[in-house]
């Protein structure tokens, strides 16, 4: 989904704005972002060339682009939309395969070296961790019939990956959802609306174990995609097709209070940046960023690559390829494997 939306009212603090065209200029050298010597990893989703055509693939990087690694390999399949659990030994996705001749995406999940590849749900998309690293929490399809459209969603499920078993949020009118992210502590979801809820397009906050649904829209957190921090106070999120932004939210009333929104990376009308990821330490952002893609004709985003800014506003490249990279997902250091 495209994040045409743009900020009004007045309320942006504009820190740092970094404009650049056609080519990436004024970034950083790697040595000035010490990315190899972070623990951490990065997954996202790579559009290669196959003797069958073209096919979606998941590939993981070192934090600085070095050691690519395929972790899927199937030229059959596209898979999709990666996220790494809390503890690093796992990741879910998103596959779009054919079964019966027919086009479904389903939702599985593999270990950190795409081993274990396990179905989650069938007919369904979006998926994302439990703090714990237990359960997978996933958007149902809203039709049988195949659509790459991402808000095409009714409710939010949850599997046990202990048990295998499936369950429903109590909140059943959750709708038109995408993009949902799980808190550090577990109480609550961020995602963005299109079209649904009563909501014409917005980025909520939703009670994981609950019936409350917050519109962020009036502290200026428009546009999609947001993503939290690793101790909840932080957010970060598109504003537009051209703006990555951060900003400090507290929680601790129940209710969402938002402040210091503030843009942190810009780009020119030409190129597009998506999908920002906070770092598993909450010092850097992952993001897609490339010339003007075709969201909607399949997701194909052609020269496109994956970059890394600090919290200043400092950023670099860590793909070159520009094999069509896009939804970056942080891999923190494994601490067990289940």
């Amino acid at each position: 989904m495209r994040c045409r939306q743009l900020f009004g009212g007045g309320a942006m603090a504009v820190v740092l704005v970094l404009m650049f065209g056609m080519s990436l200029v004024a970034g950083p050298t790697a040595a000035e972002l010490p990315l190899k010597d972070l623990p951490y990893r990065i997954v996202y989703e790579s559009l290669r060339q196959t003797d069958n055509g073209e096919n979606w693939e998941l590939i993981l990087v070192n934090a600085d682009g070095t050691n690519p690694v395929n972790l899927t390999k199937t030229p059959d399949i596209d898979e999709m939309y990666p996220h790494a659990s809390p503890d690093g030994s796992k990741i879910c996705f998103v596959a779009d395969e054919t079964i019966g001749g027919q086009k479904v995406r389903n939702v599985y999940f593999m270990n950190i070296d795409g081993a274990g590849r396990t179905k989650v749900a069938e007919n369904a998309r979006q998926a994302c961790w439990s703090p714990d690293s237990g359960t997978i929490a996933y958007l149902k399809a809203e039709f049988e019939r195949y659509t790459i459209k991402d808000y095409a969603t009714k409710g939010i499920f949850f599997y046990d990956l202990k048990t295998g078993s499936h369950s429903r949020h109590r909140n059943e009118g959750l709708h038109h959802l995408y993009n949902i992210c799980w808190s550090p502590e577990g109480k609550w979801f961020l995602a963005t609306v299109h079209g649904g809820m009563g909501y014409d397009h917005a980025n909520l906050v939703i009670e994981a174990d609950g019936m409350g649904v917050y519109d962020l829209t009036k502290f200026g957190v428009t546009g999609c995609r947001p993503d939290f921090r690793y101790d909840n106070k932080k957010l970060t999120w598109g504003l537009s097709d051209w703006d990555i932004c951060v900003a400090d939210i507290d929680l601790s009333s129940g209710k969402p209070d938002v402040t210091g929104v503030h843009k942190l990376v810009h780009c020119a009308k030409s190129h597009e940046i998506y999908h920002s990821e906070f770092s598993p330490d909450g010092r850097y952002i992952a993001f897609s960023y490339g010339p003007e893609a075709q969201e909607m004709v399949g997701g194909k985003a052609p020269g496109w690559n994956i970059c890394v800014s600090d919290m200043e506003g400092n950023w670099l490249p860590v793909t070159h390829d520009g094999l069509h990279n896009k939804e970056p997902d942080w891999v923190p250091a494994q601490k067990s494997a289940r």
